[in-house]
């Protein structure tokens, strides 16, 4: 038994309470229960209770096409379809309600198959099955969206294709002609003038419709909203017109695998990927995922063969950050090239307030802003501020905006929605004021001009407005350049189980002008200004382009390397130091450089794992391998530095070697671990290769004692249909110990309130999900429909963690 975490440890949680309320009907009723199974590997947790239809992706033992091949074995289409049969014809002779939607066997062997919850545990035990995975769902990765009307755009807009050396390589004669990049999305609208030339009479596949005209939703879909993520995503790899992508002369080819709304689920995106490889793409490009810390999903074992077969698989990393441990599904897979967002070089600008004599606003900062146009426009001007609240769409009701400044408080949704929402009242900048005591983050691209304050300068302001002075001016001034710097939304590794480094690379996703769909042919030319690790991805995805056509004979490892090896490491401008591997990966792409690498360090960096023994010393080897390009033998040397030098750490590998023009060889090293010296935690490490004047630096961590991952990274709570609620959580390397606890919450102070009681307690709970179905009673008394804190306590490998969410029950 662990011991209840007392009161005064409640009280105290309410300073840091999470008010998310969390809606996954993707995955409501689709996890159960911790159970051992006889046959099959569950992932996942599926309530059995449960008879609510749920869709779930069904891994064959008979390996597929490519798994088979690579493992020296012959496979066929044919015969996966005879085991396929075999499987589905015995399931349904059990469930006869089984409906089995998509059917896989080139880079994945199994189906994805809707049944009643309660029927799984059948599905486990029919022969032939090897895995069940949670049909989980996929939304695209961006943060924030704007459209650039003609008269505002222009193509200097386009700055970071020639910023990451674009520019240069198609100067040398390499734009991408002759290599095919499958846009696996929410569709493209291969009609923008911008786009059109890069499509044949071929388009792709549209996995939501089931047909072959993957464009993007539509204005007035009445199963969710229009999307444009697709087409930006395209345009930043191939457009060729007034925008120019990274790659302007390659072939694109589609998969709509999100449907309206910008999302979708496991077996369309499984889809997507098997169907990019059989169609002869070289690269693919998701743009897409979840918030799950998990590297063994249908997913990623497609994604890993699809790299197997020669297709170069391009991910990006998630917009969780900055935390460690955010980085999500697919950009957790172990072979496809994951992506952190960064910002280009911005100036930095001060800002003053002023509404009266008097009152004074030290903590007054430039936030966010459109543009530079934009932002010194406010200076010289007096305007109106109006207080909106929160800042949602029905706080700007009733009142007049136009032209004016809306004073907004942080809490409950985005800083970026918060100024959209403003923009479209007709403010033309906002004041944002903290609702904690602090400073909030900055956040580029905001869609008005945004100054930022501290809570009790927020409350001078709302006074001043009491007091009758409602009108405001600002003094902004220029004040410093600063250099690319990681996005503080790009989500952070390592990845939980495999430990490894991720991001790998980082590329610039904040501001970036692409193509979007009018949905007019009279006015097909539609541009945006988009940010996220969605729009980081295709920068990378296009770089790639621009390798393969340069060095047709490479392989996806040594694409992979070669942008790893020859990464701008960024400097962090806070601390004045580099950025942490797992917050930069290898650093920002720059895809020149890579095209003349004399040199491939592979794999681009490396994980020694966890040393987990007390007061002892082990020993761990590794290997990487050098390909010397160049038309001459080199010498290798090798340094290896953790960061800090700290006693317990030794590596041990050879001092020099020669490798001959046009070889690889292997360099094996091995690194000593003396617990005893070492604080438990997270330590850094990197390996130098030198042949004198081209110096490649190959990130490497590894971990003394338990690692610190979040135990839980976060819950969900819903209505099921017949008068239930599922109720579950996110856990990264699962628990020993689960448990869900009920407070009041006090809805004026926003603060927890009185314990109501425990709803569920779970043990030895397996990752990286757990739900389980609650009748809506605490102490044999049904609780009233209202808001509540729902808390949940995970306890792991000796370290317990306890957080809360607000939740409403109806």
């Amino acid at each position: 038994m662990y011991k209840k975490p007392s009161r005064l440890f409640i009280l105290c949680m309410a300073i840091a309470l999470v008010l998310s309320t969390f809606s996954m009907g993707a995955l409501a009723g689709g996890t159960q229960q911790a159970r051992e199974l006889p046959v099959a590997e569950l992932f996942g947790d599926i309530d059995v209770s449960s008879s609510a239809p749920t869709t779930v992706i069904v891994e064959l033992q008979e390996e597929s096409i490519v798994e088979a091949k690579h493992k020296g074995k012959r496979q066929t289409s044919a015969n996966l379809k005879k085991e396929r049969s075999k499987v589905i014809s015995d399931l349904q002779g059990k469930v006869s309600e089984a409906k089995i939607n998509r059917e896989y066997d080139y880079v994945f062997s199994g189906f994805s198959v809707e049944l009643p919850a309660n029927e799984i545990p059948k599905l486990l035990t029919v022969p032939g099955v090897k895995a069940v995975y949670p049909n989980v769902e996929y939304t695209v990765d961006t943060i924030s969206a704007e459209e650039i009307s003609a008269e505002a755009f222009s193509p200097a807009m386009m700055d970071s294709a020639p910023f990451i050396g674009s520019d240069l390589a198609w100067e040398a004669g390499f734009t991408g002609e002759g290599v095919t990049v499958a846009i696996i999305d929410t569709g493209t609208d291969y009609t923008h003038p911008d786009l059109k030339h890069a499509f044949g009479d071929y388009k792709g596949w549209d996995f939501v419709d089931n047909n072959d005209a993957p464009q993007e939703t539509p204005p007035g879909d009445p199963r969710g909203g229009s999307t444009n993520h697709g087409t930006h995503v395209a345009g930043t790899v191939a457009a060729n017109g007034q925008i120019k992508g990274v790659a302007p002369d390659a072939t694109l080819l589609a998969y709509r695998v999100l449907g309206p709304g910008g999302s979708g689920t496991t077996e369309n995106v499984v889809a997507g990927i098997e169907r990019a490889v059989q169609d002869g793409a070289d690269i693919m490009n998701l743009s897409l995922g979840n918030t799950l810390n998990n590297p063994d999903w249908a997913t990623s074992i497609a994604l890993d063969w699809a790299m197997a077969e020669g297709v170069v698989a391009v991910t990006s990393n998630g917009n969780s950050g900055p935390n460690n441990w955010t980085v999500g599904s697919p950009g957790t897979s172990r072979e496809a090239i994951s992506v952190g967002a960064t910002r280009l070089p911005y100036n930095v600008y001060t800002s003053e307030i002023f509404t009266s004599e008097g009152v004074e606003y030290p903590s007054a900062k430039v936030m966010g802003f459109p543009s530079e146009e934009e932002l010194l426009a406010l200076n010289g001007e007096e305007f109106e501020f109006v207080y909106v609240g929160l800042g949602y769409p029905q706080d700007f009701e009733g009142k007049d905006l136009e032209g004016k400044i809306a004073l907004i408080s942080r809490g409950e949704f985005a800083f970026v929605d918060k100024a959209t929402n403003a923009k479209n009242a007709g403010a033309v900048g906002a004041i944002i004021f903290n609702n904690v005591a602090g400073e909030h983050p900055d956040v580029p691209g905001m869609a008005v001009p945004t100054i930022k304050t501290t809570l009790a300068d927020g409350q001078k302001l709302l006074a001043e407005l009491e007091a009758g002075n409602n009108t405001v001016s600002f003094n902004i001034q220029f004040a410093y350049e600063v250099g690319e710097t990681v996005a503080d939304f790009s989500s952070r590794g390592p990845v939980t189980l495999t430990w490894m480094i991720k991001p790998d690379v980082s590329a610039p996703g904040v501001n970036i002008t692409s193509t979007i769909p009018t949905h007019n042919p009279a006015n097909p030319h539609g541009y945006g200004a988009f940010q996220g690790t969605s729009m980081a991805a295709p920068h990378v995805a296009g770089a790639a382009a621009l390798l393969l056509q340069a060095n047709p004979s490479w392989d996806v490892d040594e694409v992979k390397a070669a942008l790893m090896n020859t990464a701008e490491d960024m400097i962090n401008p806070a601390t004045g130091e580099s950025y942490p591997h797992n917050t930069q990966g290898a650093g920002s792409i720059r895809v020149n450089d890579a095209i003349n690498t004399k040199t491939l360090v592979t794999p681009g960096s490396h994980s020694f794992g966890t040393f987990l023994k007390d007061d002892d010393t082990e020993v761990k080897r590794q290997s990487f391998s050098i390909k010397n390009l160049s038309d001459k033998r080199q010498r290798y040397s090798f340094d290896v530095d953790f960061a800090g030098n700290p006693e317990g750490i030794k590596v041990m590998t050879s001092n020099n070697i020669n490798v001959q023009a046009g070889r690889i060889q292997q360099v094996n090293f091995n690194v000593q671990v003396d617990t005893s010296k070492l604080e438990p935690g997270y330590y850094e490490g990197t390996i130098k290769v030198s042949d004198g004047t081209q110096t490649i630096e190959v990130p490497t961590i590894l971990f003394v004692g338990e690692p610190d991952y979040p135990r839980i990274t976060g819950a969900y709570f819903g209505a099921e249909g017949d008068g239930t609620y599922f109720v579950g959580s996110y856990l990264p390397g699962g628990a020993e110990v689960l448990e869900y606890d009920f407070y009041q919450f006090n809805s004026s102070s926003g603060t927890i309130g009185a314990f109501l009681g425990t709803i569920g307690t779970f043990s030895d709970v397996p990752a990286p999900i757990h739900e389980f179905n609650w009748n809506g009673e605490i102490n044999g008394q049904q609780l009233p429909n209202g808001q509540y804190v729902l808390a949940v306590y995970v306890e792991k490998g000796g370290v317990t963690e306890y957080r809360a969410y607000l939740v409403t029950k109806n």
